[in-house]
């Protein structure tokens, strides 16, 4: 009886030690440390997308990178269906490289008096149908074998009713012709007699279209080397210089002499049209007005501004490029040159730079040293010497 009594004595402590035993295991297990542990892990991997921010430079902007690019890139086929379906417009790049420019024959009008050691004739060519005239002088002497080297002259700026053809840039050509050069100084269309409607040299690509029908039209002249051209440009006549040698290939250099050769959205926000005037607006003049009526601001349309600016293609290669710009030019600013400069060097382009202090928009003051150092830099990359 007592045996019995203290067996079930031990059978109770047994089940009691079992019971404790078998609790024991749920103290850890219940420690909000460890239900933390999946917790957090959890939460980690969850914020780790959010986390993607934590490179916060890296993934959030990344994110936005894509997702904007996305986003733009999925209108493009609308953007470029429609592009396709709009024709380029004539001023850009893109469309004055898929012209034809074949000129045609030079014809001599009149004899004129001779220059110093060369002959000085009234000529005319075909562009786009019209007939354009120019100065042209040819050099007196031997010609070499392969025809003397030409350049072809770009005027600036003068109102088309006022200019003629034997008045104007006659120190300026003199000098190129006595150098043992070909010069064939174009009137635009509209310009003196030569045909069409004068429509500016900035809003449409008339002048530039003439002055490359005139190359090519010198490139069949019996006494031209056609294989060695260069361009030279005055004011406007630079602009037109710098949109020739980012259209065609056949220019072995370019000198440009105070030159408007900002890019377009520059001219539009920031160039005066003459001294102390306001910064340009889009609607005060006819050229901008139209263009920014059909195409946009700028700011709202950058490609299309792009497209038509010269600048916008120097990395794709350019002859090698002389600038000189007089310092306190009052009618084309001297930060042009400045940016052309900047631009030049950046797309990794061959080019010099001089300005010249207190000089006009002419370079008058200084012309003999500029005029030294334009026909040195023919002579290099033209003559070849």
């Amino acid at each position: 009886m007592l045996e019995k009594n203290w067996r079930a004595l031990f059978a109770l402590l047994g089940l009691l030690l079992l019971s404790a035993c078998a609790g024991a295991p749920d103290q850890p297990v219940t420690p909000s440390s460890t239900a933390a542990g999946p917790t957090a892990a959890a939460i980690s991997i969850t914020v780790a997308p959010a986390a993607t921010p934590l490179p916060a430079g890296t993934s959030t902007s990344t994110p936005q990178l894509t997702a904007t690019a996305t986003e733009t890139s999925t209108p493009l086929p609308t953007a470029t269906a429609t592009s396709t379906a709009r024709p380029l417009d004539p001023l850009s790049i893109e469309a004055m490289r898929a012209r034809t420019y074949p000129g045609s024959d030079i014809s001599i009008e009149q004899t004129l008096a001779p220059g110093s050691n060369y002959q000085r004739y009234y000529a005319s060519y075909q562009s786009d149908g019209l007939k354009i005239y120019a100065l042209l002088t040819v050099p007196d002497g031997a010609k070499p074998a392969s025809g003397w080297p030409v350049i072809v002259f770009n005027h600036g700026f003068i109102p088309p009713t006022l200019y003629r053809t034997t008045e104007r840039y006659i120190a300026y050509v003199d000098a190129f012709a006595r150098s043992g050069y070909i010069v064939l100084r174009s009137d635009y269309r509209g310009h003196d007699k030569s045909e069409g409607v004068a429509s500016g040299g900035y809003g449409s690509p008339d002048y530039t279209v003439d002055v490359l029908n005139g190359m090519s039209s010198i490139k069949r002249f019996k006494d031209a080397d056609p294989n060695r051209i260069g361009m030279w440009g005055h004011s406007m006549g630079g602009q037109i210089t710098l949109r020739s040698i980012v259209t065609v290939k056949d220019i072995k250099a370019a000198v440009i002499w105070a030159g408007v050769v900002a890019s377009y959205p520059d001219l539009i926000a920031n160039w005066n049209v003459r001294p102390g005037a306001a910064p340009v607006s889009g609607e005060s003049r006819g050229w901008r007005q139209r263009l920014v009526s059909e195409y946009g601001t700028p700011q709202a349309n950058p490609q299309f501004w792009n497209s038509i600016s010269p600048n916008s293609y120097l990395a794709e290669g350019v002859p090698p490029v002389q600038l000189h710009h007089d310092t306190l030019d009052h009618e084309v600013p001297l930060s042009m040159a400045e940016g052309l400069a900047r631009e030049l060097q950046a797309a990794g382009q061959t080019y010099e730079y001089y300005t010249y202090p207190g000089d006009d928009h002419d370079i008058s003051a200084a012309f003999n040293i500029a005029m030294s150092r334009s026909i040195a830099y023919f002579d290099r990359y033209v003559k070849g010497r």
